[in-house]
C-alpha cells in the first residue's frame, strides 16, 4: 500500500492494540491508538481517519456507541474486534453499519488481508447517509436499474424511488453483485467473497460466522429498501443456497 492514511485503533486490552498497530503500521498507515471508547472518537475526529479498528468491550463506553459516535462525522473504514465465542457480538457489529468484523484471537496476516480487502472498495467521500450526489440515470455507466432501484457503481450511490439511500459498503457490493448477477442464483459463499473483497480462494474455508454475516447484511438491505417479504421487488431467498434477485416487474 502507498500513503494508506491514518488509522486509528481503539482497543483497551495493551498487548490486542500493540499487535494491531505494529500490524498497521508495517502497512503504511500512520498510527494512532487509543483505550476507550471517548478517546478513540476524539482521534477518529482530528486526524480525520481512513480506517478505524474498534474493540467491542472498552472500558467507559462500548464499541457499538463508539460506532455510533463516529458514523454523526465520518464515514472511515470500521473493522471490528469481537470475542471469538460470542456471535452476538458479530451479528450487533455488522447491524451497527460496521464495515467487517475479526474474532479473537486472529493473526496478524489475517488483519492485513481484511484491511487490504476494505481498502480495495472506493471510499465514498461523503458522510453516511447525507450527500448531494446526483441519482442515477438510465444511461449513465455503470448504472443498474430495477424495479425503481438504481445503483451506480462508479460513483457508488443508490436510489429507491428517487430517494437517495444509506448503504454500508458491504451492502452496497452485495447489492451490486445480485444486481449484475441478472437472477442467478448467488450463494452464501459467493456473497462472502463479494463482501471479503474476493482475496478468498475458491477453495478457501468459509465458516458459518461468515455465512450469518451475510445474512445480516441482505436482512439490512431488505430493511433499507422496505422489502415486502410476501411480494419481493428485489431480494429472493433460495432456501438453503443463497440468494437471487426478484423477476422484473412491467
Amino acid at each position: 500500500m502507498s500513503d494508506p492514511g491514518v488509522a486509528v485503533v481503539i482497543e483497551d486490552d495493551a498487548d490486542v492494540r500493540n499487535l494491531v498497530d505494529a500490524v498497521l503500521t508495517q502497512s503504511g498507515f500512520e498510527v494512532h491508538s487509543a483505550g476507550s471508547g471517548r478517546a478513540g472518537v476524539e482521534l477518529v475526529g482530528r486526524h480525520n481517519a481512513t480506517i478505524v479498528t474498534l474493540d467491542v468491550g472498552l472500558p467507559d463506553i462500548d464499541g457499538y456507541e463508539v460506532l455510533r459516535r463516529i458514523r454523526q462525522s465520518s464515514n472511515c473504514y470500521v473493522l471490528m474486534l469481537t470475542a471469538r465465542t460470542d456471535e452476538l457480538d458479530t451479528l450487533t457489529a455488522l447491524q451497527s453499519g460496521a464495515d467487517d468484523f475479526i474474532t479473537k484471537p486472529f493473526r496478524p496476516r489475517e488483519l492485513r488481508a481484511r484491511i487490504a480487502a476494505m481498502l480495495r472498495r472506493p471510499r465514498n467521500p461523503e458522510k453516511t447517509g447525507e450527500g448531494s450526489a446526483p441519482p442515477p440515470e438510465e444511461g449513465e455507466p455503470g448504472v443498474l436499474l430495477h424495479n425503481g432501484l438504481a445503483l451506480n457503481h462508479e460513483t457508488r450511490t443508490a436510489t429507491l424511488a428517487g430517494n437517495k439511500l444509506s448503504l454500508t459498503r458491504s451492502e452496497f457490493d452485495l447489492l451490486h453483485d445480485l444486481l449484475r448477477s441478472g437472477g442467478s442464483v448467488r450463494t452464501k459463499a459467493n456473497l462472502v467473497r463479494v463482501v471479503r473483497g474476493h482475496h478468498y480462494r475458491d477453495d478457501a474455508y468459509i465458516s458459518d460466522a461468515d455465512e450469518r454475516a451475510v445474512e445480516v447484511h441482505m436482512g439490512n438491505l431488505r430493511r433499507k429498501l422496505g422489502e415486502d417479504t410476501r411480494e419481493p421487488k428485489w431480494l429472493l431467498t433460495v432456501r438453503g443456497v443463497g440468494y437471487r434477485l426478484a423477476p422484473k416487474r412491467t
